[in-house]
């Protein structure tokens, strides 16, 4: 799975939630994902 399809994932779980505690822990899993997409995307 690519990295922009794990984001669009935790993007769908996000929305589906209720539970403050998964949310949060979605949270963490998307800016994780979010800053290694940030990191592939960075020129050298």
């Amino acid at each position: 799975m690519s990295i922009e399809q794990h984001i669009e994932e935790l993007r769908a779980e996000l929305f589906a939630c209720t539970a403050r505690g998964e949310r949060r822990q979605i949270e963490r899993e998307m800016r994780d994902a979010k800053a290694q997409l940030d990191a592939r995307l960075k020129p050298d």
